[in-house]
C-alpha cells in the first residue's frame, strides 16, 4: 500500500534499524527532522539480505536534500524497500503516521498558493504564507533601509570634500632668477641655495642678500 503524504517535499531516511523523516519547506526548502523509531525488527530474522545497499542508496538520496515524492513516485520507494520482511513494512507504514503528525505542527499550507510553508514563512497575521502576503514590518524596514542607502549615496555624490586651493610653488635662484629645482645648488647656474641665517634676529634669507630684511643687520 502506498504511502499518502501531507506534501511531497520530503525524504524518507528510513534504515533496517528504524524510521525516520524529513520535510521541507515549500519556500526556503529548509527542512523539520522527525524523530527516530527504532525497528523491533532490527537484527532478526527475515530482513533482506542484502539491505545494506539499499539502506546506502536511501542515505544518499536524503543526504541530497531533494526528497522522494511519494505522490509520484510511490512505486520507486516501493522498489527500494522491497524484500523487507511484511512486518517492517507495516512499521514503516506506521512510523510515517506518526512521522506526518509530529511534522505537521510545524508546517502551514497557505490557502493561495496551496504551498505548505514553514513557521518561518508563514504571516501568521495574514493568514497566508510570506510570497503571498509579505510581513509588513519587515518590508517597511527593508524599503528603508534601501532609501537610506540611496540617500546616503546621493548626498556622498554632492559633498565638495576639499575646499582649498592648490599652488606650485618653485624656488628662485638668487643669482641668474630663474626656477632653481629643489636640490642644494641652481639648476642653472650652480649658486649654493642654503640659507643665510641672520646672526641678529635669525631670519633666513637667501643666498646673496646684503641685508637682513627683517632688522636691516649686514649679512656676510
Amino acid at each position: 500500500m502506498a504511502m499518502q503524504a501531507f506534501t511531497d517535499n520530503f525524504s524518507d531516511e528510513s534504515t533496517e534499524a528504524g524510521f525516520r523523516f524529513t520535510f521541507y519547506c515549500e519556500i526556503c526548502n529548509e527542512g523539520y527532522k522527525t524523530q527516530f523509531v527504532e525497528s523491533t525488527t532490527y537484527k532478526k530474522a527475515g530482513l533482506f539480505n542484502v539491505f545494506g545497499q539499499v539502506a546506502t542508496a536511501v542515505s544518499d538520496l536524503a543526504s541530497s536534500n531533494l526528497g522522494w515524492e511519494l505522490q509520484r513516485g510511490a512505486s520507486a520507494i516501493g522498489q527500494r524497500f522491497e524484500g523487507m520482511s511484511p512486518k517492517w513494512q507495516k512499521e514503516h507504514e506506521a512510523a510515517f503516521a506518526l512521522a506526518q503528525n509530529e511534522a505537521k505542527e510545524h508546517f502551514y499550507r497557505c490557502p493561495k498558493c496551496t504551498k505548505w510553508v514553514c513557521e518561518n514563512d508563514w504571516n501568521e497575521q495574514e493568514g497566508q504564507c510570506t510570497e503571498d502576503a509579505p510581513r509588513q514590518n519587515v518590508e517597511v524596514a527593508a524599503a528603508r533601509g534601501q532609501k537610506m542607502a540611496q540617500d546616503i549615496q546621493e548626498a556622498a555624490q554632492n559633498t565638495q570634500v576639499f575646499h582649498g586651493q592648490i599652488e606650485s610653488k618653485q624656488t628662485l635662484c638668487p643669482q641668474c632668477g630663474k626656477p632653481a629645482g629643489e636640490g642644494k645648488f641652481c639648476n642653472n647656474c650652480g649658486t649654493p641655495l642654503a640659507m643665510l641665517e641672520c646672526p641678529k634676529c635669525g631670519t633666513k634669507s637667501p643666498v646673496g642678500t646684503t641685508f637682513c630684511g627683517e632688522c636691516g643687520t649686514r649679512l656676510g
